[in-house]
This record gives C-alpha cells, structure tokens and sequence, in this order.
C-alpha cells in the first residue's frame, strides 16, 4: 500500500495527538516532527524513536509529500504558503489563518495540492445519522449551538472566537448549507484580555439564523446544538453523543420524543486519514480551502461586529 510521507509541525497539546495518529495510520509514513521548544522536542523524541524531530521545516522539506500544521495561529499563513509554494500537500489546524486577507492569499499558491483544515466536529457521526432530517426541512430554520467551557488556560493566544467559536459557526454552514448574510455579536472580555465570552446571531439568505453561544471562562461544560423547525426539532448533545427528535406528530409507540445515541469516534485519526486518502486517491478532502475561508468570513464578521457594536452584512 502506497503511503503519503508526512511531517508534523509543533508537538504541543494538539501536536502530540497528531503526531501518535500519524504514527498509527496504514496510509501514511510519518518522516519527521517539527518541534524548536526545547522540552517538546525531548518528550517527541521519547515518543517516536524512529521518526527524526528538527527544528525547523525546511530540514525535511525534501524527504515529505505532506504536513500537519499544529502550531499557534499566528505562524499558519507563513508555515501553509511556504509549504504550498513546496508543492506540499498540508493539513492546518483552524482557523487556517489569523486573517480574512492571509486566507485569501493563500489561494494564490494552490496548484492542484490538497489544503484540508481541521475543523473536526464535522466528524460526529451524528450529522450522518441526522443528514436526512436536516435536508428535508422545508423553509427557515432557528439553529441554537453552545459550546462553553471552564478556563483551561490553552488557545490565548486568540480570542474564543477564533478559538472555539469557529468550529460552530463551520457547523452552521455545513449544516444548513444556506449562504450567510449578517452577523451580530456581544461579548465580554474576562480573563485573557480577548473576548472570552461571545454571542453571536447568524442570519441567512432563506431567513433561518443560528444563535451561537462560545465561552471558555464558563462554570461549567456544555456542548449541544438544536434546530427547530416547522416541522420539528432536532438536538445533539456533542459532550454525550446523544440525540432526540420530536417532529409534528406521534411516533408510532405513542411518544412525542425519540432518544438515540450515536458512536463516539477519534475525530483527528479520522481527518487525517482522510487527508492521505485525499491525496492519494486525487480527491477533494472533507473540509476544503474554500470551507477555510468561509468559516474566516464568518470569524471575521464576528469579531467587526463585536468591534463596532454593530450588525455586520458578510
């Protein structure tokens, strides 16, 4: 089996874990791990004897067909057009950059390679399980997603916007498949000096709108999402891989409610399987250039809104 010769880039939280699914993946060889921080660099070592671990990208440049971008946000513009301008194949963490402008650009630099960003939680097998119900709703549709968290000290480098937001407010657009249309945001800033608390209401063309709510200063951990319709409501609780549907009628047994769960699933060894098959089977990958920049948009719009108190036209 022919295998995509990979590095990884940053072996912190995040690259750790990318970095063990690398490893144990059939369709990918993992040649190397990019890590300059000193203790880092140690624990890489320890843990892949086999795989070299440099300082810096270009070591290896040669020796690679792809990357695995795990670093702050602020270095994915430079870290993703140098390698694309390698004629790399990468794989960015979100958001695929700091900026609206940086995202545009690197669209300069893509020739035919695969560019997939990490937006994982499109990986729940819930939306599979749900794609049916969710097609079928016939006019406008009220989206209600929270996502909150306790501090965990991890990400502040960006605000909870780019941070966690982001992976909802991709959900909105995957989900409902409906083109954005205006942005309103409030928030507060409470430990970081960022905005760690967000709420944000997204209206669309067809007149459904997602209510989005983001905090990582919370007293406790919610991560659900619910959409209600004319004919319904549909509810995901993505902390318990749960699930309930009550449409506008009877169920068969005599309820209003049907309960089900759904398999809980390793969401980073999925996406990057998909990325070496991408690569190898000429394929787009699940989460594209263009899914990137719209989630951007959207991050963008959030955070002018917030800026300006004002409601902002994407």
């Amino acid at each position: 089996m022919k295998k995509v010769k990979v590095a990884t880039i940053g072996y912190g939280h995040l690259g750790r874990w990318h970095a063990q699914k690398a490893d144990q993946l059939d369709n990918c060889e993992l040649v190397a791990i990019v890590e300059s921080f000193g203790p880092n660099k140690e624990k890489a070592l320890e843990a892949h004897p086999g795989v070299k671990v440099v300082d810096d990208i270009s070591e290896v440049m040669d020796e690679i067909e792809a990357a695995v971008i795990v670093t702050p946000t602020s270095t994915h513009f430079d870290l993703t057009k140098k390698l694309l301008e390698s004629g790399k194949n990468v794989f960015c963490e979100k958001p695929l950059t700091a900026t609206l402008e940086q995202a545009l650009k690197l669209g300069e630099s893509l020739d035919g390679q695969v560019l997939q960003v990490g937006h994982s939680e499109r990986c729940h097998q819930a939306w599979e399980l749900l794609r049916n119900d969710i097609d079928s709703i016939k006019g406008a549709a009220t989206l209600k997603i929270e996502r909150v968290a306790a501090f965990k000290g991890r990400a502040t480098d960006v605000d909870v916007v780019q941070d966690l937001m982001i992976h909802d407010l991709d959900l909105a657009l995957f989900l409902l498949r409906k083109k954005a249309v205006s942005v309103k945001a409030y928030g507060h800033k409470i430990r970081t000096g960022k905005w760690d608390q967000v709420n944000a209401v997204v209206e669309f063309e067809d007149g459904s709108v997602a209510m989005i709510a983001s905090g990582r200063n919370h007293v406790r951990e919610v991560r659900t999402l619910e959409i209600t319709h004319d004919g319904g409501c549909l509810f995901v609780d993505l902390f318990h891989n749960t699930m309930a549907k009550a449409t506008d009628t009877q169920y068969e047994d005599g309820t209003y409610v049907q309960e089900s769960t759904y398999e809980k699933r390793d969401h980073l060894l999925l996406e990057q399987e998909n990325f070496y098959n991408s690569i190898l089977e000429r394929k787009a990958p699940m989460v594209n250039y263009q899914d990137g920049v719209n989630a951007i948009k959207l991050v963008q719009a959030v955070t002018d809104s917030l800026e300006t108190g004002k409601a902002i036209h994407v």
